[in-house]
C-alpha cells in the first residue's frame, strides 16, 4: 500500500487511482474537521470538504515531495476556512455545540493532564466555544486529529513555537475559565 506522499505524487503525474484512494483515505477526516471548525454547519463543512479537494487537485503541482501529505491538505482546509470567514465579514467565534463535543471527546484523547473529563465535557465545550479561532485551530489539530506540533506548524504556515504557545494558551485559559465557574 502506498502512503500519502506516494499518492500525491502518483496524482501529479495523473494517476487517477492514486488521487481517489487519497480522498477516499482522508475526505472523512477533512469534513470532520470542517464540521468543528464550523461549529457544525454540516452543509457548510460538506461544501468546504469538497472545495478542499478541488483546490488540493488544481493545487496538486505544488506540493514537494517528500513533505508529509496530511499536514499540507489541512492547510487547503485551513485556509478556506479562514478565507470564507473573511469574505462573509464573519469575525464571531465558531462553537461547537455539546452534542458535537461528546461525539468528537468519545472518539479522541483527552487533553492534557486530563483536563476534560466525561464529566466535565458539557462545561467544556462552553468554555472551549470562548476560546480565540486560532486557539482552537490548534486544540482540535492536536486532540482530534492527532496532528503532532510540527504537522500542525506546517499546516498553518506558523512557526512550531507559536504552535506551542497557542496550545499551551489555550489549555492554561480553558483550565481558568473552567475553574472559575465551579
Amino acid at each position: 500500500m502506498k502512503n500519502d506522499e506516494l499518492l500525491a505524487l502518483g496524482v501529479q503525474k495523473g494517476q487517477q487511482a492514486d488521487l481517489i484512494q487519497l480522498v477516499e483515505r482522508h475526505y472523512g477526516a477533512v469534513k470532520g474537521y470542517l464540521y468543528r471548525i464550523t461549529g457544525g454547519n454540516l452543509m457548510l463543512c460538506e461544501d468546504m470538504a469538497q472545495e478542499t479537494f478541488l483546490r488540493m487537485l488544481r493545487s496538486i503541482q505544488t506540493y514537494q515531495y517528500p513533505r508529509p501529505f496530511k499536514p499540507w491538505l489541512y492547510a487547503i482546509a485551513t485556509n478556506l476556512v479562514r478565507s470564507e470567514y473573511v469574505r462573509a465579514e464573519n469575525k464571531q467565534t465558531i462553537g461547537l455545540d455539546e452534542e458535537d463535543w461528546s461525539a468528537l471527546h468519545d472518539r479522541s484523547a483527552t487533553l492534557e493532564d486530563n483536563l476534560i473529563t466525561s464529566s466535565d465535557t458539557q462545561e467544556a465545550v462552553r468554555h472551549l466555544n470562548n476560546l480565540p479561532q486560532p486557539q482552537r485551530e490548534v486544540l482540535i489539530l492536536r486532540y482530534f486529529e492527532g496532528l503532532s506540533l510540527l504537522e500542525i506548524a506546517e499546516a498553518l504556515h506558523i512557526p512550531e513555537g507559536t504552535v506551542k504557545s497557542r496550545l499551551s494558551l489555550a489549555l492554561k485559559r480553558l483550565r481558568e475559565s473552567m475553574k472559575e465557574h465551579r
